[in-house]
């Protein structure tokens, strides 16, 4: 019973790196890892893909002698996927039979698999049927979402909206990840805290974070609405994600494998006791509350440090200078806008320095 994950979301938000990231994470566990890569617009490939849909349909031609466009191509280049099964299953089976892991690096496109219903001979929607179905895989969907447009309020609805319809629209088991949180402090504040985002409750606040804009003013009843119909239906929540963390990594693996199944298919038979047990009792690590505490501490309320090429050199200066620097760089990282905690932890750090350099 092979298990896997279907990675989707907009383009630019990750997808190709989240599977090469996890493949590494998951490989240095001892587990294997196999990449599909589904998108035949993806030619700068940073892993070594074990299925390439490029070897089956070039975009490129297909764009030269259809006449199409970058966006028609990839339908077409997804409809004929979805005509020649029997090529896929090809060079699945003898994966299969090794028991990998899969990771599918799926097309940004949003009309993709966020279209109603798979119509025969035709979508990505069509193609994780089968594979579900006929060959009885096990899969979660794992849709990355850009952590900027946590910024914008009225990007973050549309965000929103884009999760849950995606959510309808492929009937599978669903996580929806905030990634790139590394990098949001570069895009601005900030309105609310992190869990607010992660936890998409009361979202009538986000309608009013929108301001008095004319723009915002005059759908201002529209925006309402969808924000109704997203706590309505009570499906959309946000693990926030940074690639370099491992912590990040491993709560992902955790909650992949929760998802589709893969944590007790691994477990049962390796001892009496039911893997639900053994499972919810082995994974002890960082609580969904602390990943989103750590990440706002780490990258929304404190200030990133880059680490430059030279930062060994830092170890020839003398030990007063030294603890010096390392409050500085203390206070900086923990000092957000606004926030007085930062501040003296600051202070406190600083003030440290100064006995230690006085003794």
């Amino acid at each position: 019973m092979p298990f896997g994950q279907v990675v989707v979301g907009p383009p630019g938000s990750g997808k190709t790196t989240y599977c090469h990231g996890m493949q590494q994470f998951m490989q240095a566990a001892g587990r294997k890892v196999a990449i599909v890569n589904l998108d035949p617009a993806n030619d700068m490939l940073p892993y070594q893909p074990a299925v390439d849909v490029a070897d089956l349909v070039c975009l490129e031609e297909v764009m030269a002698e259809l006449k199409l466009g970058p966006n028609g191509g990839l339908l077409y280049c997804m409809d004929y996927l979805a005509k020649n099964l029997d090529w896929l299953q090809e060079k699945l089976e003898p994966l299969e039979q090794e028991d990998y892991y899969f990771m599918f690096d799926c097309p940004g496109q949003v009309e993709l698999f966020a279209v109603a219903g798979a119509q025969e001979g035709g979508s990505l929607r069509a193609v994780l049927d089968w594979l579900a179905n006929r060959r009885s895989y096990r899969l979660v969907a794992v849709q990355l979402i850009d952590a900027h447009l946590c910024t914008d309020p009225s990007k973050y609805l549309s965000a929103l909206l884009l999760s849950l319809n995606t959510m309808l629209h492929l009937e599978l088991p669903h996580v929806n990840v905030l990634s790139k949180m590394d990098l949001v402090r570069q895009y601005g504040k900030l309105d609310f805290n992190l869990d607010f985002y992660t936890e998409v409750q009361d979202l009538g606040y986000l309608v009013a974070a929108m301001g008095g804009k004319p723009f915002s003013n005059k759908f201002k009843k529209l925006s309402v609405g969808l924000c109704d119909v997203v706590e309505e239906y009570g499906l959309v929540t946000f693990v926030p994600f940074a690639i370099q963390e491992r912590e990040s990594l491993a709560k992902m693996v955790i909650a992949a494998d929760k998802a589709n199944g893969y944590c007790f298919a691994t477990l049962r038979g390796h001892t009496p006791y039911p893997p639900e047990i053994l499972y919810g009792s082995a994974t002890t690590g960082l609580g969904d509350k602390d990943i989103w505490l750590s990440m706002q501490e780490k990258y929304i309320d404190g200030e990133v440090q880059e680490r430059e090429a030279g930062e060994g050199k830092s170890g020839e200066e003398g030990a007063g200078a030294t603890g010096s620097h390392q409050a500085a760089e203390a206070g900086a990282s923990l000092k957000g806008p606004g926030s007085k905690f930062g501040q003296q932890r600051a202070e406190a750090a600083q003030k440290a320095s100064g006995q230690g350099g006085g003794q």
